[in-house]
């Protein structure tokens, strides 16, 4: 069985982060969110990945390769138009297995793979969709279920006193390729709206199982992109934690160098190459990516930043994402700030 990876979305909600990469590969903790995710299939030994593109494909095509470095085989299905959900599967058709996992690629999760294969394999549908609980379900499209775990019907953000159940797709599917056959080729078809009610109807058996996940979140948005980070630091997620435990709450990369006077207040994370200057306060809720450089006398708290960042002296940085190479300029003042990749603010 092979994993198809959904990464082919635009994310607008996060622009200008995404103008210049997919959103799955913003990084979470100084790592791709798609390269955590790929290590965490392979470690549930998944070693063979499709991966979907449509934004950028040269930059996860570029970063991944055929996968030999992380021990795995990849095949990439890019699409030349926007395809939905549903489409982006019909389109990888070609290197799909009779039986294989689809996973959108831009949900951050931990999710464990066997329970959901294993619940597959006792029905004799088609599709088995990983199903996730939230406390208000009203925002989502809820599933409606008989006591098998047969999905009778989507219904989209009900009025939360007519929710039939907590239950929210997950973006984790269980397919068999006979699914296929009922989405059409070359345009844009919506899994949700289109594929899954189809199925329904005809018969084919569509099934629900509440994953087994300690972390659920998807990160489209700004402050969902945020709140990754923090809980990320927090450890309520636990994704592996890049360099060094320097003290509760702070970890450090390698070749960092440390001015005098300057204090990293819990919980941050500082990636390999960093240079903070001296008497520069950092955290807490900082994350800085590799071979940035912070000059003297800068504060920055609940702030993100990505590779080869550059903020010079005096600035003060708080509540902000900064995409890789931003450069902050002297005595700047910068509250929910979000720079693409590139950008420039010079005082």
């Amino acid at each position: 069985m092979n994993v198809l990876l959904l990464a082919g979305g635009l994310g607008p909600r996060l622009r200008p982060l995404t103008e210049t990469v997919p959103k799955p590969m913003a990084p979470v903790g100084n790592r791709p969110w798609l390269e955590h995710l790929i290590i965490h299939l392979k470690n549930q030994g998944i070693k063979r990945f499709v991966i979907a593109l449509k934004h950028y494909p040269e930059v996860v095509q570029r970063y991944f390769g055929t996968g030999d470095q992380w021990g795995i085989k990849i095949q990439y299905a890019i699409e030349t138009s926007l395809l939905g959900t549903a489409g982006a599967i019909k389109h990888a058709e070609p290197y799909l297995d009779d039986r294989f996992l689809v996973v959108n690629a831009d949900i951050i999760h931990d999710i464990d793979i066997l329970p959901l294969l294993e619940f597959h394999n006792q029905h004799d549908g088609l599709v088995t969709i990983g199903l996730t609980e939230v406390e208000d379900p009203s925002h989502y499209g809820v599933v409606e279920q008989d006591e098998s775990g047969r999905i009778l019907r989507f219904i989209e953000k009900p009025p939360k006193d007519e929710v039939p159940s907590n239950r929210i797709n997950a973006g984790i599917y269980v397919m068999d390729k006979e699914v296929l056959q009922y989405i059409p080729k070359d345009r844009e078809v919506s899994i949700e709206r289109e594929t899954f009610p189809l199925l329904i109807r005809e018969g084919m058996g569509v099934y629900g199982s509440v994953i087994s996940s300690r972390y659920w979140k998807d990160m489209g948005t700004r402050d969902r992109y945020r709140q990754v980070h923090w809980d990320l630091l927090d450890r309520t997620l636990n994704l592996p934690m890049p360099g060094n435990p320097r003290g509760k709450g702070i970890w450090m990369g390698e070749d960092c160098e440390i001015g005098p006077g300057a204090l990293l207040v819990p919980p941050v994370l500082i990636g390999n190459g960093v240079k903070i200057g001296e008497r520069s306060i950092i955290g807490p809720y900082a994350v800085i990516g590799d071979h940035s450089t912070i000059g003297k006398q800068v504060r920055c708290a609940e702030t993100i930043m990505w590779d080869h960042c550059s903020v010079q002296d005096g600035s003060v940085l708080n509540h902000c994402i900064f995409g890789s190479k931003t450069l902050i300029g002297t005595h700047y003042v910068l509250h929910e700030a979000v720079i693409s990749r590139n950008g420039v603010m010079q005082a």
